[in-house]
């Protein structure tokens, strides 16, 4: 019984010996500052300009050690030293992200690791006393008097024994105290920022379309409005030069989302049925969805006429054996128009014949009414609009037709042969007169 007394009461005294050490310990690292310190003063007194930069500059945790050690001595400037006779510049400069060491240096040159009264100035004008700040580095301020009247450097004390607390005191002066350390700094900048003052500017640019430098557009395009290039410069090179470059996402003026909406008209298409060779060439044989895409994002209009696999079965192998011969067949099917079957056969119904630009240069793609319905091409290759309006979305228009069609190729007439003239000899006729008279 005895024994498990005694061990509890020696469990007892090692937990309150472990607590005591570990708050002990606490209390070092963590130095407690009671409401009556010198900082608080600070921070609740008329020196409002320079309480903010002690906050801003983060000297908060660096004066509560500085204090715990020892008194501190502080020159406070008056608010108007620090808000209106401060150069704009050099405040500026102090207040950049930067320059925050350049901040902490001033700040911590108006104070100094000990305790310093009113009555501890020099007496005698000729007498001069040096005292070490917080700031780091060997500069010193100078504390004397002058025609009777207290000053440390170049400042004059104001408001000498302003705030007095037990662990510090402050002084109220009039001007700021700049080390020379921070002065040359912000010289240094100040010189360099002369040097540099031209605008840096990139390289010029070259356009690709046009193989000529870039211009600076005096008049930026506003968002939403049509491109200021036609849609043939902003196509991309033939599929024998290089492939079509790939769509950022929204484009490069983020107005539209072009590589999205292209996806979802091939979507319709698979989802209509009977358009899967059409969709098939777009993406897997030709690189026309990405341009397209590209193109829709860069602002510009499509229209397409779709031919149905039926027609897209007609197509023989000579057809397409050439190189580049399916992205010039579905070139000719689109229209770099927004059109939608109302407004084609409201346009053949009124102007008989119509002429629709492709983007296959420079052959184009005629449109009249048949049957109440729209007709494109000519003759045997002619197709009919049979499925209407699949897919419309104010960027893309298609347009479901019966047929693949083909430009009427000029006819090539042959030159005519210049007729023969056979020319007489020489002396001929002389030849023939003389038989005749039986010379």
């Amino acid at each position: 019984m005895d024994f498990e007394i005694y061990g509890f009461l020696f469990t007892l005294i090692l937990f309150f010996s472990i607590n005591g050490a570990t708050l002990q310990q606490n209390s070092t690292t963590s130095p407690q500052i009671n409401s009556n310190s010198v900082l608080v003063a600070l921070l609740d007194s008329h020196y409002t300009e320079l309480s903010e930069l002690v906050e801003k500059a983060l000297l908060l945790q660096t004066l509560e050690e500085a204090v715990t050690k020892h008194n501190i001595t502080i020159f406070a400037p008056k608010n108007e030293a620090l808000e209106r006779d401060l150069d704009p510049e050099f405040k500026r400069f102090l207040l950049e992200p930067g320059n925050l060491k350049s901040l902490q240096s001033l700040l911590l040159f108006h104070m100094i690791p000990n305790r310093f009264q009113s009555k501890n100035w020099p007496k005698n004008e000729q007498k001069t006393r040096r005292r070490s700040t917080l700031c780091p580095g060997e500069e010193q301020i100078y504390v004397f008097q002058k025609s009777g009247e207290k000053m440390v450097s170049i400042s004059k004390i104001i408001h000498p024994d302003d705030i007095i607390k037990p662990d510090g005191i402050i002084h109220g002066i009039e001007r700021v105290l700049i080390p020379k350390s921070v002065q040359q700094d912000f010289n240094t900048r100040r010189s360099l920022r002369s040097i540099s003052a031209v605008i840096p500017q990139g390289a010029p640019e070259v356009d690709p379309r046009t193989n000529r430098l870039k211009k600076k557009s005096a008049n930026p395009v506003p968002a939403g409005a049509p491109p200021v290039l036609p849609i043939y410069s902003a196509m991309a090179p033939g599929p024998s030069l290089a492939p079509a470059p790939a769509p950022g996402p929204g484009g490069p003026h983020h107005h539209f989302d072009g590589e999205t909406q292209v996806k979802d008209f091939i979507q319709t298409l698979l989802h209509y049925g009977g358009y899967n060779e059409l969709a098939d060439i777009l993406v897997n044989l030709t690189s026309l969805a990405t341009e397209m895409g590209r193109l829709v994002s860069e602002g510009y209009v499509l229209t397409v006429l779709a031919p149905n696999d039926e027609a897209m079965a007609k197509l023989t192998t000579d057809q397409l054996s050439e190189p580049g011969a399916p992205e010039q067949i579905m070139y000719y099917h689109i229209i770099p128009e927004y059109q939608t079957e109302e407004s084609m056969y409201n346009s053949v119904r009124r102007f008989g014949k119509v002429k629709y630009d492709t983007l296959r240069l420079p052959h184009k793609v005629v449109a009249e009414e048949a049957d109440g319905s729209v007709k494109f091409g000519f003759d045997e290759g002619s197709a009919y609009l049979v499925d209407p309006d699949i897919y419309t979305d104010g960027r893309i228009s298609v347009q479901g037709i019966d047929g693949v069609l083909f430009p009427v190729e000029e006819i090539k007439v042959a030159p005519k042969a210049a007729p023969v003239v056979t020319k007489p000899r020489r002396g001929k006729l002389m030849e023939v007169a003389c038989s005749m008279l039986g010379c």
